[in-house]
Order: structure tokens, then C-alpha cells, then sequence
């Protein structure tokens, strides 16, 4: 008589918080922020959206989880020298968000702090390099919100807006802008539309980050900041 064999059913991996989150950005970067929702993330997962429950709030828990995830992936720089430690966070900070485009709408509309260390661990280090630039505390929070709005509002025009945009239908806003500008009072538009159209925007993003470096160097140089013990 032929030996039975009895085939074990493939152990489901268990489910976490992470395994959850992780599969949310999966979904929001592949399919946009409007396709996560529990149904989906339990789907996808293969479990009931209902079993999420064991593991996070609800839908907002999920996606307060995205943003701390995403700001764990930052790669902390090791640099020698502030100037070039800010810009060196300023371009991976770019990078995640280039990554993750839509976690900008999540960021800019969260209203909650970041509680985990290693989301946290991104602002520490910022705060650091201006610290040690010769910012006192007050000024290296100000320093951290202008480029941390900077970086937020480069990356969102860099998405979608006029620079470096090559498809048709910008294109064709190029040719209506340039017969608005031919047609008005704008000499100083009308010179500076070939730089738009013909925007390098990794030059642009430079560009940005030298002229907020320079001004940190300036507000030390002005004896206005006062230096770190």
C-alpha cells in the first residue's frame, strides 16, 4: 500500500504593526494615498481588515505609522564639517521624499508629533549640525524649519509644477505663457522664461541650499548668533 505523504499548509508569517505599515507605503507608493484603506492594507496581507485592529488605531495610526517609517529610512551622514553635513542631509531628505512623493501630503497635513526614535533621529541630526554650526538653540529651530520647508515645497514643484517638465501638456503651458509674456509688460519674465523651460533641477536644488548655508555664515559672521558652549 503506497505511503500517505501529508502536506503541511506554508506557515503564514505573523502579523505586526510594521508588516502593516510596511505594506500601506507599498500601496500609497505604487497606487497613490486614496487606494490605503484597512480593507486594502487586510487584503493585501491576506487577512480581514478587522484583524488590523489588534495592531493599530485605525486608518490615521497607519498613516502617522508611514511617516515615521519613511523618516527612518533616513541615512545619516558622516561628514566631516556642518556646511557640508546640511547639505548632505538636505539632498537624502530629498531623496526620501522623491521616494515616497505622496508621504508630503501626510507630512504637511499630520498634526501629531514623531514618537519613535528613529524617526526622530533625522531632526536630531539637523538640529546638531546647526548647533555646531554656531546657531544657539532658538535660531537652530528656525534654521531647521526654513529648510526643512525648503526641502517640502522644492520636491513638491519638483513634482508636478513648470520646472524641468518635458510632456506635452506642459509644453503647451510654455507656448500660452510665452504668448501671455509676449503680449504684456514683462521684460524681466520674458528673459527668464528660456532658464524655466530649461530648468536643471538639481542645479536649482543647489542652488537653494548654498544661498541657506550662506545665510547661516552670514548670521554667525554678524556676531547675532551666539555659539555653542
Amino acid at each position: 500500500m503506497p505511503e500517505i505523504q501529508i502536506l503541511e499548509k506554508p506557515r503564514r508569517e505573523r502579523l505586526t504593526r510594521e508588516r502593516i505599515v510596511r505594506t500601506a507605503l507599498r500601496i500609497m507608493d505604487e497606487e497613490g494615498l486614496e487606494a490605503v484603506t484597512m480593507r486594502r492594507v487586510g487584503r493585501d496581507l491576506g487577512v480581514e481588515a478587522m484583524s488590523l485592529y489588534n495592531h493599530v488605531n485605525d486608518k490615521e495610526d497607519i498613516l502617522d505609522g508611514i511617516c515615521e517609517l519613511v523618516l527612518s529610512e533616513f541615512r545619516v551622514p558622516q561628514v566631516e564639517g556642518w556646511d557640508e553635513a546640511a547639505r548632505l542631509a538636505a539632498r537624502e531628505y530629498r531623496r526620501l521624499l522623491l521616494a515616497h512623493p505622496t508621504v508630503i501630503t501626510l507630512m504637511t497635513e499630520r498634526k501629531r508629533p514623531f514618537t519613535t526614535a528613529d524617526s526622530l533621529r533625522a531632526f536630531e541630526f539637523a538640529l546638531d549640525v546647526f548647533r555646531t554650526a554656531g546657531l544657539s538653540e532658538a535660531d537652530s529651530v528656525k534654521a531647521f524649519h526654513a529648510f526643512g520647508g525648503y526641502i517640502l515645497g522644492f520636491v513638491t514643484m519638483e513634482g508636478g509644477l513648470m520646472v524641468g517638465a518635458q510632456d506635452d501638456a506642459h509644453a503647451r503651458a510654455h507656448q500660452e505663457m510665452e504668448r501671455v509674456i509676449d503680449s504684456a509688460d514683462l521684460p524681466r519674465l520674458r528673459e527668464a522664461l528660456p532658464y524655466l523651460i530649461d530648468c536643471d533641477v538639481d542645479a536649482q536644488f543647489e542652488f537653494g541650499l548654498d544661498l541657506m548655508i550662506e545665510g547661516i555664515r552670514a548670521k554667525i559672521a554678524s556676531g547675532t548668533a551666539r555659539r555653542p558652549d
